[in-house]
């Protein structure tokens, strides 16, 4: 064959290496690959797989493969360059993408799972653009919102509050109380057994009580100055705590350096007082203005918080005030003095509660109606004192009666101010001597029962003396109280040989 027939049959197309293009291009689009021997073109838009919010475009295989012949006709070559021209090299790998959670917020509409799973079905469909790719949403759990805000915090920005609590859970931590000051007080405190002073009967040992309030005392009477520098002081006090700062000062008694253990508090809160234990129900813990007993310290070694309920009166605290028997109210002037009472029936009813705790558990308890606690209530002018005790009523009931024995009138003369500056620190010396007698009591009945005496040890045997009486081998051994009765020695016999 010549060679002019060949180029001539290569320029027609009917020669042989037509027929080889062709085909070797069906061999090329069996293998997926374009006639021209080279990789198809990517689409304009490459498919993206997504990753939450972001998404990392990943290279086509768009590498060039080298032709087959270098013999092609021109126009071949010119149909496979220009295409080539507009190929982009492959974008390089980035960093591998984070997947943060996409949270729906409050507002915004819910779809069920089925939309959800239909969603994500078409995200994954490789067909579609990137931008028809919908990010994944995540369901709002508890274990998700708590990684979402972790990585808020990372990234130094608030993104979504943690939900509020359930209402069941904060109402079930926290009772609403009535404190003495609020509305609903009286109608609770009646509910709970506190009675009036005109329903409340007279202590069984009233006469007595009347007796120890009006008693002289061996210290001199307030002279006529001091009761007008009084009166003064009441006229310019501006507030109660400025009254019970000048009143205070100036009737009660402080008692010395003997009676360390003995201690006043004023406006405290009865923490250590347990809750809703019939007379307290409903109410907030009693914070009388002035208060004074014993400390806790001084029961030792009888463990009185672990026997006695109500006895200490301040929570976590060794120096806490325990089974006080006088406490106290003041009021500004011209203020409620009805309000007061109020507070001193509740204050007493705490006070006797405590007290008959402890002689139940020394099971001594008072007699039926005796009275043994004392409040008072002033306003700097008047001054109203009361008795306090417990007692079962018709129905079954544990009563607190609040019975008023006596008054008086700090202003309005010489001798008014003396009376009720007596009887004030007479009921302090009788709240006084109530409080060690009973410490006394608890502590004898802990030591007989919890240290009992020891056991006389049995006597050695005495060596006898020439006069005839035995040596004493110790002669402390009396020391401890035990009466040691001399017993006549017989000198023992000789041995017979």
């Amino acid at each position: 064959m010549s060679a002019r027939w060949v180029k001539h049959a290569e320029l027609s197309g009917t020669g042989p290496s037509r027929r080889s293009a062709r085909l070797q291009a069906r061999q090329h689009f069996a293998g997926g690959k374009s006639p021209t021997g080279v990789a198809p073109l990517a689409p304009p838009c490459e498919p993206q797989y997504e990753a939450g919010a972001e998404s990392v475009s990943l290279p086509s295989k768009q590498a060039l493969l080298p032709q087959t012949s270098t013999q092609e006709s021109g126009v071949e070559n010119q149909e496979v360059e220009e295409p080539t021209k507009t190929l982009q090299p492959p974008k390089p790998p980035g960093r591998p993408p984070t997947l943060p959670l996409e949270l729906k917020v409050e507002g915004q509409k819910q779809h069920p799972p089925a939309t959800e799973s239909w969603k994500r079905q078409v995200g994954s469909d490789g067909d579609g653009d990137g931008d028809e790719h919908q990010p994944k949403r995540a369901p709002l759990t508890q274990k998700n919102l708590a990684r979402f805000n972790k990585m808020g915090r990372k990234k130094g920005i608030s993104k979504v509050s943690a939900p509020a609590p359930p209402e069941s859970t904060t109402e079930s931590t926290t009772t609403k109380t009535t404190s003495t000051t609020s509305s609903g007080f009286a109608i609770q405190a009646y509910k709970n057994g506190i009675l009036e002073p005109r329903y409340s009967q007279p202590p069984t040992n009233l006469k007595k009580i009347q007796d120890q309030h009006a008693r002289s005392r061996a210290t001199a009477s307030p002279t006529e100055s001091v009761y007008e520098d009084y009166v003064d002081r009441v006229g310019g006090a501006v507030n109660e705590a400025t009254m019970v700062f000048e009143v205070g000062g100036q009737l009660l008694k402080k008692y010395p350096k003997g009676y360390k253990g003995y201690k006043r508090a004023l406006k405290q809160a009865f923490t250590g007082l347990p809750k809703d234990i019939g007379f307290n129900n409903g109410l907030s813990a009693p914070q009388p203005d002035f208060i004074e007993g014993l400390e806790m310290q001084e029961y030792e070694p009888f463990p009185v918080n672990e026997h006695v309920s109500g006895a200490v009166l301040y929570k976590d605290d060794p120096g806490s005030l325990t089974l006080p028997h006088l406490a106290g109210e003041w009021k500004g002037r011209g203020k409620d003095m009805e309000e007061a009472r109020m507070q001193s029936a509740f204050n007493g009813a705490a006070l006797v509660f405590a007290r008959n705790q402890a002689l139940s558990y020394i099971k001594k308890p008072d007699p039926l109606g005796h009275a043994a606690v004392t409040t008072f209530a002033t306003d700097g002018t008047n001054i109203n004192f009361y008795a306090h005790y417990a007692a079962p009523s018709n129905d079954g009931r544990v009563k607190y009666h609040q019975y008023h024995y006596a008054s008086a009138n700090l202003k309005d003369s010489h001798q008014g101010h003396k009376d009720g500056r007596r009887g004030l620190r007479n009921g302090q010396d009788h709240a006084r001597e109530q409080s060690y007698t009973l410490r006394d009591q608890l502590k004898e009945h802990w030591k007989q029962h919890h240290n009992p005496a020891p056991q006389p040890i049995a006597e050695e045997a005495r060596l006898p003396v020439a006069d005839g009486t035995c040596d004493e081998l110790n002669a402390d051994e009396d020391a401890d109280g035990y009466e040691m009765v001399e017993q006549p020695c017989q000198p023992t016999p000789a041995a017979s040989s």
